[in-house]
């Protein structure tokens, strides 16, 4: 239980540091969002209105930083980020969660998937290494976990959506179409999704497979394993629950940090397919020097790492005894 407490104490000071950070950078920045968007329609709107937009933008300029911060934190709390520049008169927090659901439903899925096919043919590799299955995948894992996301992206589009006209070009689904909860909907979801879904597990299935293998070989060499041996214990048995559920420990904090980063999007990965994700928002923002929605898609960001970090940290408390008495 204490080094469960430690770690939420380490949780909160440094949700604390990020969110303060968070702060005080926009604030270093040149300009702010309603200079922006009078320069973005320049010519269109009057020089009077820079006051209005600063009030609807949240910019309490007559008040003291130290007052700032506080309506900052309150404002936080209450999921109230401002207004967006390139969404204008939409809000932060609405533009971030209609983007949210389609990372989550792509990047989530693909790398729970990854993670789970890579970490059991990594055992099994290792249970056979040495053998054929291991001098073939081995280094084809190696040679797929080199390749970049958007290169492989490229090809598919070129090969299955150009050439063959199997899947679509990009986007989420069908632009004539409406968003709305039915079958038809769905499929279209799914067809769209199936060749970025693709080229994120091509591509990140090897790093998984790799390090399981290495990390189970290593256990394997222990000496519980082979009193389990000794014991007549079947194969399968020692394989999961002796070799693999020690080997895959190291694991769990890499996969709740690629949890934690799935909010961030693949910003590659939705770029070359124009997929309507956090990370092709953040695209948007940066280029539309849209400062609220870059400051809260940060902080997002930052909190779904450091809730993946500690998750791992609790779930390696719980399953490695090791941990909670401190050896």
């Amino acid at each position: 239980m204490s080094i469960i407490l430690r770690r939420v104490q380490f949780f909160i000071v440094t949700l604390w540091a990020a969110v303060t950070l968070n702060f005080i950078l926009p604030r270093m920045m040149p300009g702010d969002p309603a200079s922006a968007m009078m320069a973005r329609y320049k010519g269109h709107l009057n020089p009077s209105a820079l006051k209005a937009l600063t009030v609807a933008f949240g910019l309490h300029t007559n008040e003291n930083i130290f007052q700032q911060y506080l309506d900052y934190l309150n404002d936080m709390v209450h999921g109230r980020f401002g207004l967006s520049v390139s969404y204008f008169p939409d809000t932060v927090t609405h533009v971030v969660f209609t983007a949210l659901p389609w990372t989550l439903a792509l990047a989530g899925i693909t790398t729970f998937v990854s993670f789970i096919l890579g970490t059991f043919i990594g055992m099994i590799v290792a249970w056979r290494r040495g053998g054929l299955v291991d001098g073939l995948m081995t280094p084809l894992f190696v040679i797929l976990s080199a390749l970049p996301y958007f290169w492989l992206g490229l090809i598919c589009i070129y090969v299955f959506a150009i050439t063959l006209g199997w899947f679509p070009l990009g986007f989420g689904y069908n632009e004539s179409s409406n968003i709305a909860l039915s079958w038809s909907f769905v499929n279209q979801v799914i067809h769209h999704a199936a060749l970025p879904a693709f080229t994120i597990i091509v591509t990140s299935i090897g790093g998984w497979i790799l390090t399981m293998r290495n990390n189970m070989i290593g256990t394997l060499n222990e000496d519980y394993v082979k009193m389990a041996r000794a014991k007549g214990l079947s194969p399968l048995r020692i394989m999961t629950l002796y070799a693999g559920r020690n080997a895959i420990l190291p694991n769990l904090t890499g996969f709740a940090m690629s949890l934690g980063f799935v909010v961030s999007g693949l910003l590659l990965t939705e770029i070359v397919f124009t997929y309507p994700g956090v990370g092709y928002l953040f695209l948007q923002a940066v280029g539309n020097e849209d400062f609220p929605l870059m400051q809260a898609l940060f902080l997002f960001v930052t909190i779904a790492v450091l809730v993946a970090i500690l998750i791992a940290d609790v779930a390696n408390a719980l399953l490695d005894p090791r941990t909670r008495t401190g050896q």
